[in-house]
């Protein structure tokens, strides 16, 4: 079942984030959840989310600590939520990059119609701009212009044939793609590629990975079929 992709919840309050994740899961959402922001930024490395709906008031790092950390590295939508009402937690939360704010408490229904303006406002917005210069994919993150791969806080130079490579089973994530079908995407059609060179710029790919274990396992052979980029392992 095709969903309306993936929502990352981070709220201390377990009351509200169960509220939360059965309305929006009925509205075709798969929503990840988190108590505090200190896993934050590692679950958007390998989560994705399309919307982050984050609370200011949270014990250890607050919301706005939290923000800044994702605005580092993601431009990810964030919703805020909090308890105050003070319009100086708005502005703060606003000028440090969130879209959009909700005080509790609240009705579900509002913010499902947040999320899908803000979804709605991005989707005009990528429409308008340049295509992305960056591709993530399962915590891997590929630089276009640069032809790098940063993993792990590890920027790696690759190959151009691995890189085109590694580009296009990202942007194709879990979904197997044939040899025949990646010969086609990787190379130009003037170039006599055989069969088989696709294994070895796998192999070069696969020993790129082998020292990060959290991502050796990323490229997976499809067995009669091709090769496949997983995004959770």
């Amino acid at each position: 079942m095709k969903t309306n992709g993936s929502v990352l919840l981070i709220d201390d309050d377990k009351k509200l984030r169960t509220l939360i994740v059965e309305y929006l899961e009925e509205y075709g959402f798969e929503v990840h959840t988190l108590s505090s922001g200190k896993e934050a930024l590692e679950t958007v490395r390998r989560i994705s989310p399309r919307v982050i709906i984050l609370d200011v008031m949270m014990p250890g790092k607050d919301g706005f600590e939290v923000l800044q950390e994702l605005r580092s590295e993601f431009d990810t939508p964030v919703i805020m939520l909090t308890a105050k009402g003070e319009d100086t937690d708005r502005i703060v939360g606003l000028e440090l990059g969130a879209d959009d704010y909700m005080g509790k408490p609240f009705n579900p229904r509002e913010l499902l119609a947040r999320i899908k303006a803000v979804l709605r406002r991005l989707e005009t917005a990528e429409g308008r701009k340049k295509p992305s210069t960056k591709i993530t994919a399962g915590g891997l993150v590929l630089n276009v212009s640069k032809q790098t791969l940063l993993i792990e806080n590890q920027e790696l130079e690759l190959a151009p044939t691995e890189f085109r490579l590694l580009k296009v089973l990202m942007t194709h994530q879990d979904e197997a793609l044939t040899r025949d079908e990646l010969m086609d995407m990787v190379w130009d059609k003037d170039f006599a590629a055989y069969d088989r060179s696709i294994d070895v710029h796998i192999s070069k790919l696969r020993t790129q990975l082998k020292p990060f274990a959290n991502h050796a396992k990323r490229i997976r052979t499809v067995w009669g079929t091709g090769y496949m980029f997983v995004g959770e392992i």
